[in-house]
């Protein structure tokens, strides 16, 4: 074992340097836990172009290869929508991105990354890694999205500044009624479970709701922690069975890698469990509340470290400060196909209901798409994004912040007034449904440049083709309007 740990760094990963030596060190380190703890398998993860967790698991006893060699997976993973349909054309020789490119069904790469190891609290056999996707070769793959939130850090790394931001996410748990496991239901996607409420709601932060909640809630707190996951504070919100959790600020990698984590942990606890947790932004159950993804966000020096958002004594916003909301501002409807990319996300978008309807900021107001919680001497000025829905996939959501913010830095811009009535502003609204979001997305040249022609291509294809299923359906108000009347 000591000779083969070695040579460690002698397989496809050392020689195309997709680990660094303290990766590598790491990666040591993960073998003698997984030894010591006895561990059987180990489960290989990465965030899809949905951040939805793929992945294979492999035996204790292969984690080393997987370390020199990656593990292979088929390259149809990466050109699904969200019904897990294949949406590209994968027996032509060329679907858009050059010859063989993920073409015939063929192979990918994915490459643990050995700082992300855990250990699962509700399978404790049973190790956890995130990983990077890698073309077979080992070349760079512009549709993996960690690496792409890796590059936004970078580019704020080489204007000698830091992002640190904070979660707030909604969701819901609900009790399982009916699995929907007859053969009847394996449909494509499957019929969802029959749920029913653990709790009433519209009793906002009320000490009873919590405590109805409670053991779901510890459940789900004992299992983040175990995690390693920074959690602060949990909440019963508005909704019946709605719960909210908080987290600790962190760097934007650490944060998208908790909140891909958290979502996958959440939902395995709970069906053990008998429960349904959902992060889909507004389910189709009566009385329902739409959920949201708020996220705190402010730059700090790289060597200082000090606030690069907190005001003089005047208040008046900084030059990063006011950059960066205005570059938040100026792509804002191009970049909710990242912020928003479900077609139920955007009938979250109401006034009078805590979520925004346009593109507008406001010091301290929850009705607005930026809040800003900006004060003299507050070394926790930050801007909080009011305009995620919890199903984002978190490395394009936090990717899409700092290059919105960072472009307006650069240029100079400068954030308009604040509002005070965020729903009665003429502020530009924000897209009506998915297809404006697309069609914003396609024609961004901003994205075109940060993100790559191919990339704006590949995942305006796959959402396109996810609207078009959901034109092609015949909804029940289209039952109710029409069937009788004509």
């Amino acid at each position: 074992m000591l000779n083969a740990r070695g040579n460690l760094e002698s397989g496809l990963v050392g020689s195309k340097e997709l680990l660094s030596d303290e990766q590598f060190a790491q990666a040591r380190s993960v073998m003698d836990e997984v030894k010591r703890l006895g561990l059987e398998t180990i489960r290989l993860s990465f965030a899809d172009q949905h951040g939805v967790l793929r992945g294979k698991t492999i035996v204790a006893d292969a984690l080393e290869s997987t370390f020199k060699s990656g593990v292979t997976m088929v390259s149809t993973l990466l050109l699904k929508d969200t019904s897990h349909r294949t949406v590209f054309p994968v027996w032509s020789g060329d679907i858009g991105f050059g010859a063989g490119k993920l073409t015939g069904a063929g192979d990918f790469l994915i490459v643990p990354d050995p700082t992300t190891f855990r250990v699962l609290p509700w399978s404790p056999h049973s190790g956890w890694l995130l990983c990077d996707v890698h073309y077979k070769d080992g070349e760079a793959m512009p549709f993996c999205s960690r690496s792409i939130l890796k590059r936004a850090v970078s580019s704020l790394a080489s204007a000698n500044k830091a992002m640190v931001c904070g979660l707030e996410v909604e969701f819901y748990v609900f009790k399982i009624e009916n699995e929907r496991l007859t053969h009847g239901d394996g449909t494509w996607p499957a019929t969802p479970p029959d749920t029913s409420l653990l709790a009433h709601g519209f009793q906002y932060l009320t000490e009873s709701r919590y405590d109805a909640l409670e053991d779901v809630m510890d459940d789900l707190r004992r299992a983040a922690q175990a995690l390693h996951l920074p959690v602060r504070t949990l909440e019963a919100e508005l909704g019946g069975s709605q719960f909210e959790m908080t987290f600790e600020p962190a760097g934007p990698l650490a944060h998208a890698d908790n909140m891909i984590i958290f979502r996958s942990m959440a939902k395995q606890v709970a069906r053990r469990k008998g429960l349904h947790a959902t992060f889909m932004c507004r389910p189709r159950v009566e009385n329902v509340i739409a959920s949201g993804w708020h996220l705190h966000q402010s730059l700090v020096d790289a060597k200082s470290g000090s606030n690069l958002f907190m005001p003089g004594d005047g208040g008046a916003l900084t030059p990063d400060a006011d950059g960066w909301i205005a570059g938040l501002l100026a792509h804002a409807e191009e970049s909710c196909l990242l912020t928003t990319p479900t077609i139920n996300g955007y009938k979250r978008y109401q006034p009078f209901l805590l979520a925004p309807d346009r593109i507008q900021w406001g010091r301290d107001n929850k009705g607005a798409m930026i809040r800003g919680l900006m004060n003299p001497g507050d070394r926790a000025s930050r801007v909080e994004n009011r305009v995620a829905e919890p199903a984002a996939n978190p490395y394009l959501f936090f990717a899409s912040q700092i290059l919105c913010g960072l472009d307006g830095i650069e240029r100079g811009l400068k954030a308009p007034e604040p509002v005070e009535d965020s729903y009665s502003s003429d502020a530009k609204a924000l897209p009506k449904n998915l297809a404006a979001a697309i069609e914003a997305f396609t024609a961004s040249d901003f994205y075109k440049q940060k993100l790559g022609a191919d990339f704006v291509q590949y995942l305006t294809h796959i959402k396109r083709a996810e609207w078009e299923r959901y034109l092609a359906t015949v909804s029940e108000w289209e039952q109710r309007e029409y069937f009788s009347l004509y």
